[in-house]
């Protein structure tokens, strides 16, 4: 039985190839990792028999991180790309596989078959090569690897702050869909009616890998967690020492809205410093301009959805006229933004 690991930053993609290989029943394990920083992660408790590895990726491409694998644990790989790329003088991979891809006439998955034959022979190679020497070998370099992981920097973002109005359900599924879950804590002011957010938090939580709840007051901020803010209560966030805290409380309406985006965003201005991230997304009106353009006063990464992939743009737009909007982006890729920002730290 072959235990398997495919790191794509794609959520397509890597749930295409994992289901390539979970249908061969020559695979008894298919885990699945965003970036490097996620794969190193995954290898800490798990070791596979071969790597399917994408080349393009955020912060740390493909090349780089099989020079590093192979330095540290070398294990069997299999990149999948449409064309070959240059190797590391360092790195060694067992095997080039084309990306699988529906073919526009048959309807059918075309490579699929390839792609499980290469991953199959690089893993039985690789079992070949393994004796009790290269094993002992490679436990050392895996304990040297995870020491290596243990010494990155912590994140400098800890928490982050979204706002969205109108178009802002789906956008919102779309984003949180894509974050892993060591994303930093979240806090979301979408403007709702109250009798539907408890039935949207429970939406999110279903659909991504991250625990979403309606925020509750006083609750601390933490890691992998998203706070959605109450119908009918604006949401803030405060800072005891090294940790932050969510306030939900009944007032008056901002920008005609509550909870109000700016509300949100000027209370992380105040007391994030910049540990933190701002996105405002999709949205009718200027809700989120103000608070956005303090956050990146305060020295905030801030993010502005862009008006090609926004229902509404009337927040984003009035943002990015305030110059609150140190990056638009399309939605597909405000995920991979955020987690740039969070894990900005390099093992080395």
């Amino acid at each position: 039985m072959i235990q398997a690991l495919v790191v794509d930053d794609s959520v397509v993609m890597r749930k295409l190839l994992a289901d390539v290989l979970r249908a061969d029943p020559m695979f008894s394990t298919v885990e699945t990792a965003c970036d490097p920083y996620d794969a190193w992660r995954k290898l800490k408790r798990f070791r596979p028999d071969v790597v399917t590895l994408d080349v393009e990726m955020p912060r740390m491409n493909g090349l780089t991180f099989l020079a590093k694998l192979m330095q540290a644990d070398p294990l069997p790989v299999v990149i999948v790309s449409n064309k070959a790329v240059p190797l590391p003088r360092a790195a060694q991979a067992f095997a080039y596989a084309a990306v699988p891809r529906i073919d526009p006439q048959t309807g059918k998955l075309a490579g699929a078959a390839e792609l499980i034959a290469k991953v199959k022979s690089a893993a039985a190679d690789g079992a070949k090569q393994a004796n009790p020497k290269d094993q002992a070998e490679r436990a050392t370099a895996t304990r040297s690897a995870k020491a290596t992981v243990s010494r990155c920097q912590a994140p400098p973002c800890r928490l982050v702050a979204i706002g969205a109005s109108t178009g802002g359900t789906e956008a919102l599924t779309e984003l949180l869909s894509s974050l892993p879950p060591s994303a930093p804590g979240i806090v979301i002011a979408q403007h709702m009616p109250a009798r539907f957010i408890d039935s949207f938090a429970r939406r999110l939580d279903r659909e991504s890998r991250l625990a979403v709840h309606v925020a509750t007051d006083g609750e601390l901020i933490q890691p992998g967690n998203v706070s959605l803010a109450q119908g009918e209560r604006h949401a803030e966030v405060r800072r005891a020492g090294t940790k932050f805290y969510l306030r939900s409380f009944a007032g008056p309406a901002v920008n005609r809205f509550c909870p109000s985006v700016d509300v949100l965003f000027n209370s992380v201005a105040r007391h994030a410093g910049d540990q933190a991230v701002g996105v405002l997304l999709t949205g009718m009106g200027c809700d989120g301009a103000a608070g956005l353009l303090a956050m990146r006063q305060a020295g905030i990464s801030t993010i502005a959805q862009d008006e090609h992939s926004s229902v509404v743009f009337g927040m984003p737009k009035e943002a990015i006229a305030a110059g609150a909007a140190e990056q638009v982006l399309p939605l597909g890729k405000i995920g991979p933004a955020i987690m740039r920002a969070a894990e900005q730290s390099v093992c080395t």
